[in-house]
């Protein structure tokens, strides 16, 4: 099994994830010592991010798009190593002999 490349930039944060983020930072302020019920908190968070008006999203929306910026400028400068960048299966041979039943 393959070990991730560590180096690899970290993907883009898209909006709503902007959003959820911070949403957790304000239940932790409201309530530091409470644990978060996490199926509970998601559906709250996507009531308020259904609700919330296209002006309000702009601010997340923004962030995305610097985020999108960022991912995008840190990728063209990676390099994977040797290994690593592959997936899926192998090429089946054209040429390899075939097997008879």
């Amino acid at each position: 099994m393959m070990r991730k490349d560590v180096n690899k930039p970290k993907g883009k944060t898209f909006a709503y994830a902007f959003f959820v983020q911070t949403c957790r930072e304000e239940h932790r302020k409201k309530n530091p010592e409470q644990s978060v019920n996490f199926a509970e908190f998601s559906k709250k968070c996507s009531e308020r991010w259904k609700a919330l008006s296209a002006g309000d999203k702009k601010c997340f929306e923004d962030m995305a798009k610097a985020d999108k910026v960022r991912y995008n400028r840190e990728i063209e400068d990676y390099v994977p190593p040797k290994g690593f960048g592959k997936r899926g299966r192998k090429r089946k041979d054209p040429n390899a002999p075939k097997r008879h039943p």
